[in-house]
C-alpha cells in the first residue's frame, strides 16, 4: 500500500491550516464593547438590570425611588454603555465577523471519516446459516481547487459586509450621542421653564398682594385685584404644564439611556453656550464628505453587490475539485487480514446552459450597484444640506443669544419701573402685568436661544463627525 500521496495531502492540510489560522482567529474575535474608557463616573444605581428579558410584574418594581442629577458627560457615557440600538449594532458586527470566518472556511479542504460494523447471515429459519461480522471504514478528503472566482468573491463580500457593519456601529454611536445630547438640552429647557414659571407665579403673587393692599387702603380698585388674580391663575397653569413637560423630558432621556426602572434623572449642568465653531461652512462641508460613515457604507454596499455579481457569473465557469478516499475492510473470523484501498482524483464540471439564471442574478447585482451609487449621491447632497442648515442655525442662534441677553436686562428694569410707578400711583396694574409677562417671555427667549444654539452645534458636529461629537 502506497501512503505517499495521502501523506502529502494531509501535510498540505496542516500547513494551510497553520498559515490561515491567525486570520481566521482574528475574524472570529468578538467586537470590543463600546463602553467608554473615559474617567466619567456614573452612579451604579443608574445602570439597568443586566438581564434584557427583565419583566417587572409588581408596582414597587417600577416605582421611582429617587432622582439623580447627571451631567451631559454622564448622559453620553450612559448612552454608550446601555443604549439598546447601539448594542444591536455591535451584535450585528459580531455576527458579520463570524460570517466572514464561515466564508474563509472555503480556503480549507474538508475531511471526514465514517465507519460501520455489520452483522449478516442467511436468515433466522435456516439453522445451518453462518453469521458474519464485518467492519468498514473510510476517510474522505475534498478540496475545491478552482471555483472560477466564486470563493474569492464570497470572502470579499463578507469582508465588505464586515466593514459596512463597522461603519454602522460608528454611525449608530454618533447618532445616539447626538440624540442623548439634544434630549439633555430638552431636559435643561424643561427645567428652566419650570424655574421661569415658578418665578412668574412668585411675581404674580407679589402683584396680587400689592393690589389687595391698595384696595384695602382705598387707593386701588376691585378691577386691579381681579386682573392680578387672573394673571396669577394663568401663571399657575403655565407652571403646571411646565412641570408635566419636565417629567416627560426626564422619562424620554431615561428611556434613551436605558436606565434602571426605579430611578429618575435631572440635568445638573448649567445652561450656557457649549462652545464655538471655528471652521467656515465650506471647510465644514469638505470635512463632512471625508468623515461621514454613511458615505462609506454606500460604497461598501456597492462593493458587496459587485462581489455578488462575480459570484453569479462564476457559476458559468468551470468548477474543479480534488477528492481523495481511503477505505478499510475487515471481515471477522474469515482467516483474511484487513484489506484497504484508496482513490485520488480530480473532478470537474461546467454548466453549459442554466436557462439564463446566473446572468439574471448578475444583472440584479448590477442594478444594486447602480442603486448604491445613486444613494451615495443622494446622501452626499443631504450631508451638504445638513451642514449648511445647522451652520446657518448656529449663526442665527448666536445672534439671538446676544439679543435676548440685552432684552432680558431691559425687561427686568422695565418691571422694576412699572412696580415703582404703580406704587407711586402714576402707573396701572395692567402695566405691571404686562411687564411681568415680558420678563417671563424674555427669560424663556434667552434660555431657548442658548439651547437652540447648543442643539445646532451638536447637529453640526454630528453632520461633520468632528472629534467633539465623539
Amino acid at each position: 500500500m502506497n501512503f505517499s500521496l495521502l501523506f502529502v495531502h494531509f501535510t498540505w492540510v496542516t500547513v494551510a491550516f497553520a498559515i490561515l489560522l491567525p486570520n481566521a482567529a482574528s475574524a472570529a474575535t468578538p467586537p470590543k464593547a463600546q463602553n467608554s474608557s473615559s474617567s466619567v463616573q456614573v452612579p451604579d444605581r443608574l445602570n439597568p438590570n443586566p438581564n434584557p428579558l427583565q419583566f417587572p410584574t409588581k408596582p414597587e418594581e417600577v416605582k421611582i425611588q429617587g432622582t439623580v442629577p447627571i451631567s451631559l458627560a454622564q448622559a453620553l457615557e450612559l448612552a454608550k454603555r446601555n443604549n439598546r440600538d447601539l448594542q444591536v449594532a455591535i451584535l450585528q458586527l459580531e455576527r458579520s465577523r463570524f460570517a466572514l470566518r464561515e466564508s474563509q472556511a472555503a480556503l480549507f479542504p474538508t475531511l471526514g471519516i465514517n465507519s460501520s460494523v455489520t452483522n449478516s447471515g442467511n436468515g433466522f429459519s435456516n439453522n445451518s446459516s453462518q453469521a458474519s461480522t464485518s467492519f468498514n471504514g473510510s476517510a474522505q478528503l475534498n478540496y475545491n481547487v478552482y471555483t472560477s472566482g466564486n470563493r474569492q468573491a464570497t470572502i470579499r463580500a463578507a469582508e465588505e459586509q464586515l466593514r459596512v457593519d463597522e461603519l454602522n456601529v460608528e454611525s449608530q454611536s454618533l447618532t445616539i450621542s447626538l440624540n442623548a445630547t439634544t434630549q439633555y438640552y430638552d431636559l435643561q429647557q424643561a427645567d428652566q421653564q419650570v424655574r421661569i414659571n415658578q418665578s412668574a407665579v412668585t411675581n404674580a403673587q407679589a402683584s396680587l398682594r400689592d393690589t389687595q393692599a391698595r384696595e384695602q387702603a382705598g387707593v386701588g380698585t376691585r378691577f386691579d385685584v381681579l386682573q392680578a388674580q387672573v394673571n396669577l391663575a394663568n401663571a399657575q397653569q403655565l407652571l403646571t404644564n411646565a412641570i408635566s413637560q419636565q417629567q416627560i423630558a426626564r422619562r424620554q432621556l431615561a428611556t434613551l439611556l436605558s436606565l434602571s426602572q426605579s430611578v429618575d434623572i435631572s440635568a445638573s449642568d448649567p445652561v450656557q453656550l457649549a462652545g464655538l465653531w471655528s471652521q467656515t461652512v465650506e471647510q465644514s462641508i469638505v470635512q463632512a464628505f471625508q468623515n461621514r460613515p454613511e458615505l462609506q457604507q454606500y460604497l461598501g454596499q456597492r462593493n458587496i453587490s459587485e462581489q455578488q455579481r462575480r459570484q453569479a457569473l462564476s457559476q458559468l465557469g468551470p468548477q474543479i475539485s480534488l477528492a481523495g478516499n481511503y477505505n478499510l475492510l475487515d471481515r471477522y473470523n474469515d482467516g483474511v487480514s484487513i484489506t484497504d484501498g484508496y482513490s485520488v482524483g480530480l473532478q470537474g464540471n461546467l454548466t453549459l446552459f442554466d436557462g439564463g439564471a446566473a446572468r439574471a442574478r448578475a444583472a440584479q447585482s448590477k442594478a444594486n450597484i447602480a442603486i448604491a451609487e445613486t444613494q451615495f449621491a443622494t446622501q452626499r447632497d443631504q450631508i451638504r444640506f445638513d451642514v449648511e442648515q445647522y451652520y446657518s442655525q448656529l449663526q442665527s442662534n448666536l445672534n439671538n443669544v446676544q439679543t435676548s441677553s440685552v432684552a432680558l436686562n431691559q425687561a427686568r428694569e422695565a418691571l422694576n419701573l412699572a412696580r415703582l410707578r404703580f406704587q407711586a400711583g402714576v402707573g396701572t396694574q395692567t402695566e405691571v402685568i404686562d411687564a411681568e409677562n415680558d420678563l417671563t417671555r424674555a427669560e424663556g427667549n434667552r434660555v431657548a436661544a442658548i439651547l437652540d444654539y447648543n442643539r445646532a452645534l451638536a447637529n453640526l458636529q454630528r453632520s461633520v463627525t468632528s472629534r467633539a461629537s465623539r
